[in-house]
């Protein structure tokens, strides 16, 4: 099932037709924190019916979800780079203003960067609260999976080292427009990821190519922290990067993430 959000609640995307959901909820976030928010989500009757060029999709996630990142999850990017696979993951953590959503201009950061980049992303959508969870128990606790773009300052990072801070600025972490529902995928799911900048290709992987697979990364993420409904975390992006191209973004630049079997999600970089 793919869902998303409008302002007047949650809806079920279907086709070229969006069914506006009998749930009192705001976001995704407010229903996931419900006992039983993902049943609830698959059971909702339909309100009404719009065509789904006539709607406007927000983000899907409440502000106060969490946002984890990793860093180097692809093979090809590994490859590409000339950097060793990594034993663990290359974890940090993104402050809940850098979450935004489809359509969002992201705001250029006050902090001077003449390295602004993109990554197109998978990102794990958590539907339970999940503490030192095995694979298997932080697979059954995945809601489902979203597009992401994980903006980063490469010479923020090179200078601070902080990569929590290159890639935490306001706006930095844009989601959605949509989330396709676990029920519908497995944990070695393998799906295409692409990353545009004005309307070219830049990036082109697929999700078999992860180091570190979903459930076995979330699993990871939850040794060092508790992780609830609604949090995210971001799997990692394949190769193509400005970084790898030698080529940044600039003012005005478009930006768009497609992930099989989602929306894509559309971004402009700010003046």
């Amino acid at each position: 099932m793919l869902l998303g959000v409008t302002s007047n609640g949650i809806v079920r995307i279907d086709g070229d037709e969006v069914s506006r959901l009998d749930l009192p909820h705001r976001d995704l976030t407010e229903l996931l924190a419900e006992p039983d928010g993902r049943a609830a989500a698959l059971a909702a009757t339909v309100v009404d019916r719009a065509a789904l060029a006539d709607v406007s999709l927000r983000c899907p996630l409440g502000a106060s979800s969490s946002i984890w990142g990793v860093g180097l999850n692809y093979h090809a990017k590994a490859a590409e780079t000339g950097r060793g696979v990594p034993d663990t993951p290359i974890l940090y953590v993104k402050p809940g203003p850098a979450l935004a959503g489809p359509g969002a201009v992201v705001p250029i950061p006050a902090v001077p960067s003449d390295e602004l980049d993109y990554e197109a992303e998978v990102a794990l959508v958590v539907g339970a609260v999940l503490d030192c969870a095995s694979p298997d128990e932080a697979w059954a606790a995945v809601a489902g999976i979203t597009a992401a773009n994980d903006l980063t300052a490469r010479d923020v990072m090179r200078t601070t080292g902080n990569p929590g801070l290159a890639k935490g600025f306001t706006g930095f972490s844009p989601v959605g427009p949509t989330m396709r529902t676990a029920d519908e995928l497995t944990p070695d799911f393998d799906l295409g990821v692409r990353g545009y900048v004005n309307g070219e290709l830049r990036q082109d992987g697929r999700t078999s190519d992860f180091i570190f697979g979903a459930a076995d990364l979330l699993a990871r993420v939850s040794q060092f922290t508790t992780l609830r409904p609604g949090d995210v975390v971001l799997t990692g992006t394949p190769p193509g990067t400005g970084q790898d191209r030698g080529e940044f973004l600039a003012a005005g630049d478009r930006l768009t993430v497609e992930v099989d079997g989602l929306l894509p999600l559309h971004n402009t970089l700010g003046g």
